[in-house]
């Protein structure tokens, strides 16, 4: 019996590199909404700026929301990823790529203040996700 790295596949490393990109775009995006509550006066604990009480809250909130948006995805994202990259390496790296891509600047788009802005390619790319885990689930091979 061998270990897990050899029955992964040898083209299972795009997958990896894909999920850090990603981590390292969550870092940016993070980073970001630290600098808008520091620059817009947004206090912890406060998640989003209140309308009422400061002018530039909309922006704020918007920033917020790109990233916790993001957040909210990360979890299917990796699972897609690491369940179809099993069976589709070289198909999930790749659509991992124009996703972390796509989420980058739906992120940048979101954060102008105008969520109108916002990027929807990456919602295709976790529809092809999705069909390449039930590829690797279905009993036909």
């Amino acid at each position: 019996m061998g270990t897990i790295i050899e029955l992964l596949p040898k083209e299972y490393g795009f997958v990896a590199i894909v999920l850090v990109l990603y981590s390292f775009l969550n870092f940016y995006m993070a980073a970001q909404v630290g600098i808008a509550r520091k620059r817009y006066k947004v206090p912890y604990p406060n998640l989003y700026a209140s309308e009422s009480e400061n002018k530039d809250a909309k922006l704020f909130n918007c920033i917020q929301r790109g990233h916790q948006n993001s957040l909210e995805t990360m979890a299917i994202f990796f699972m897609l990823m690491i369940l179809g990259g099993l069976k589709h390496p070289s198909i999930c790296g790749g659509l991992g790529v124009l996703y972390t891509i796509a989420r980058y600047f739906y992120f940048k788009g979101y954060a102008t203040g105008d969520p109108i802005n916002r990027l929807k390619i990456g919602f295709h790319s976790i529809l092809i996700f999705l069909f390449t885990c039930f590829h690797f689930v279905s009993p036909v091979n």
